[in-house]
């Protein structure tokens, strides 16, 4: 587990002010003082506002930045309100988080997740692709179903997947406090993880857990040895919880 690379990605959603900038302090300094970190990856997604202080405040350090959406157009248009990879790469931003579960809520469907997973590699960003089922879908055991079909659906026309990494998150599980068995969650792993390379060419697919990822499972989650990482929320805006959690992950 120790030597094993993984991602640690901070999903700030809608939180965070310009003062906020200054609690990555924190982290910085572990980072840089942790010998263990050299096998870890920290990227964080604040909200638009916040991107460019946020690159600025790290642009001497290993932690990354991303965005949390983007639109499906890489094109300059009248969406009021839009932000497209291309403004987004412009700040010098690496990666992005596509297909998140509470833009599927609000009907994104898989046709535009697609077209902006595509918008994103073409402007050489990193894809954070979400998947994940609803309580009904696990209820009816559609949990595979549902995770190929997003997947098949999301990554269509997509030649090159080095730059993707995949995000497993239960629709049922953020927010919740609860998280999924740990027999389940290593299944599942195998399971995504084998049909990315077999059917889908991905060469060495990273699959990352989201779902009420808090310090008080991590130790828990990290059980999962193929899994190659995590996809934070409301622990990540907490440095001191964040910080925890990266350090529970490998002791």
């Amino acid at each position: 587990m120790t030597n094993k690379l993984r991602y640690f990605v901070a999903n700030w959603k809608m939180f965070g002010h310009l003062n906020s900038v200054n609690s990555l302090n924190k982290v910085i300094n572990f980072k840089k003082k942790n010998k263990k970190t050299k096998n870890l990856k920290i990227i964080y997604c604040p909200p638009f506002t916040l991107i460019h202080p946020f690159i600025q405040k790290l642009k001497n350090t290993s932690i990354m930045t991303g965005a949390q959406n983007c639109s499906f157009t890489s094109k300059y248009g009248p969406p009021t309100g839009s932000i497209n990879a291309k403004m987004i790469k412009s700040l010098k931003c690496e990666y992005v988080i596509l297909g998140h579960s509470e833009k599927r809520a609000k009907g994104e469907k898989d046709n535009i997740i697609n077209k902006k997973i595509i918008s994103a590699l073409k402007c050489k960003l990193k894809v954070i692709f979400c998947i994940g089922e609803t309580s009904i879908q696990k209820k009816r055991r559609l949990t595979k179903k549902i995770l190929l079909s997003q997947i098949i659906r999301g990554l269509k026309k997509v030649k090159n997947k080095k730059n993707i990494l995949i995000a497993y998150e239960p629709v049922w599980s953020i927010g919740s406090g609860v998280i999924p068995k740990i027999e389940d969650l290593e299944n599942t792993t195998n399971y995504l993880k084998l049909f990315l390379s077999n059917k889908m060419k991905f060469k060495n697919p990273k699959v990352l857990y989201g779902g009420s990822v808090s310090p008080k499972n991590i130790s828990i989650l990290k059980k999962i040895t193929n899994l190659d990482g995590f996809l934070i929320g409301g622990a990540s805006q907490n440095s001191d919880k964040l910080i925890d959690i990266i350090k529970k992950t490998f002791n």
